[in-house]
């Protein structure tokens, strides 16, 4: 699959399912991923073992809890294979509640995800809700 957008939205319906096999077959193998912030998972991650860490680690993290959803369709930027998504993310542990919305900006080529920015609504929260 080459259209980017119809990748973007596969990645997020796995995402949303917590199919993870699935979500790991949409990462190019070296896959740049940027999480903001100053949490324990902020930072350039590099490879898709990486951030299929991060990844299992939010999870993990949240007992299960981390879901993130589309809150509008992927919208692409032309021939750029950049494409936009508005979300929605929870997740809660120890009695902290994690609720707010993003937009993720990730680039495709040849069927696969190869670069991704992240950008919350309130870094801050989302930094405190995942500690160092």
């Amino acid at each position: 699959m080459s259209d980017p957008v119809a990748v973007v939205q596969q990645y997020f319906d796995a995402l949303a399912a917590k199919d993870f096999a699935t979500v790991a077959g949409f990462l190019a193998d070296k896959i740049v991923w940027h999480q903001p912030g100053a949490n324990r998972f902020s930072g350039r991650q590099e490879g898709a073992a990486a951030v299929n860490a991060m990844i299992g680690g939010m999870m993990q993290l949240s007992g299960g809890s981390f879901e993130l959803a589309l809150t509008t369709p992927p919208m692409l930027n032309e021939d750029t294979g950049l494409v936009a998504a508005t979300i929605h993310f929870t997740a809660h542990r120890d009695g902290a509640k994690l609720g707010q919305d993003g937009v993720d900006l990730l680039k495709v080529a040849d069927g696969k995800i190869v670069e991704v920015w992240l950008f919350s609504a309130d870094q801050p929260a989302e930094d405190e809700f995942w500690g160092r």
